[in-house]
């Protein structure tokens, strides 16, 4: 899941250059970083004749941003999260796939056929899911870790040690859990006491960092770092000794779906990609990789063992309930938005 689009320059950069990429035996995607293999992309380009151009962002916002900013109508295929989906949807960025127009449609598990972000699945298609939670070096820390306090309200031994994703989404998502608070509140009062109690966390923080969430575990610059299961497993895999937190208040629960993008240059190849995601085989691929769920029937059998016994995706019997990201009515989202700006001053 994600490199961040600057300046609105920067932005309109990268659109020149996939225009000038936009022809015919291409397909021009927007996509997180570290989250594709480029086996697969390679094995696309073999089977299909159609090479890949990509530019990747790292948060949810970072690539709505860079699409109101110029962008729409020089890629073809993007990969937001769930509630970016429906945000999408009400900007009008996203074109609409016709009935048959995805041979590979009836590969998408039935869970996530018909979700609330994309009934009927008219834009987009599931591409991996999985947790946000956040993980901890257990060398430096050995106290319990199973609640928010770790990051908001930490023990001295943490403080000034901490990484949280430069997203949004997930910091705010995570602060309502920590609070007992409904995420989208339009109450005066709590949105007050969530703005106070993010400013006094940030004192105990070292940084916002989304690209490099895992490489900071692994190399000891941060002790305790917010980040996405399959991210946690990743740092495990390269020495970091983390555990991943599931705490008793909550947490975030996410889909991340290939999107087809309104004006998409290579509509045709966006199509062809988009089906290849729906193979069983290319999306075990993908999974084993990334080290996250998949959303297509058909890959169980197809799976390394190592993710069935996976700590990251086996919470403890006592774990709060994850929660899907909420998307909140443009008054609420204002205010929202107010605070992350403060917050991020």
């Amino acid at each position: 899941m994600k490199k961040l689009m600057q300046t609105t320059a920067a932005a309109m950069a990268l659109a020149i250059t996939a225009q000038a990429a936009a022809a015919d035996g291409q397909v021009v995607v927007y996509h997180w970083f570290e989250y594709i293999p480029q086996e697969l992309l390679d094995k696309f380009t073999s089977e299909t004749g159609i090479d890949v151009v990509m530019d990747t962002y790292d948060s949810n916002e970072a690539l709505l941003a860079s699409l109101k900013a110029g962008a729409i109508g020089t890629y073809d295929v993007a990969v937001p999260g769930d509630y970016m989906v429906a945000i999408m949807k009400g900007e009008g960025l996203l074109d609409t796939i016709a009935e048959g127009e995805l041979a590979n449609k009836g590969n998408i598990a039935p869970e996530w056929a018909d979700p609330n972000f994309d009934p009927g699945r008219m834009h987009s298609i599931p591409y991996q899911w999985g947790s946000t939670s956040f993980s901890v070096n257990r060398d430096v820390y050995q106290g319990a870790i199973n609640t928010t306090d770790i990051l908001f309200n930490p023990p001295a031994e943490l403080s000034g040690k901490i990484n949280m994703l430069d997203s949004q989404g997930e910091v705010l998502a995570m602060a309502a859990l920590h609070m007992g608070i409904e995420q989208c509140s339009s109450d005066r009062d709590k949105l007050t006491a969530l703005n106070a109690m993010l400013q006094d966390a940030k004192q105990h923080w070292a940084s916002f960092n989304s690209d490099t969430a895992k490489d900071v575990l692994v190399s000891g610059d941060a002790v305790v770092g917010q980040i996405y299961d399959g991210f946690s497993a990743k740092a495990r895999e390269e020495g970091a000794n983390v555990e991943y937190a599931f705490p008793t208040q909550g947490y975030i629960a996410w889909m991340d779906n290939v999107v087809l993008l309104k004006d998409a240059p290579n509509r045709e190849n966006a199509l062809t990609f988009m089906d290849f995601l729906l193979e069983p085989e290319n999306v075990a691929q993908l999974t084993n990789w990334t080290q996250y769920g998949a959303g297509v029937t058909g890959v169980a059998d197809l799976l390394d063992d190592s993710l069935r016994t996976m700590p990251e995706a086996n919470p403890p019997a006592d774990a709060g309930t994850p929660v899907f990201i909420e998307v909140c009515d443009q008054e609420t989202q204002a205010v929202y938005d107010q605070i992350w700006t403060n917050l991020k001053k």
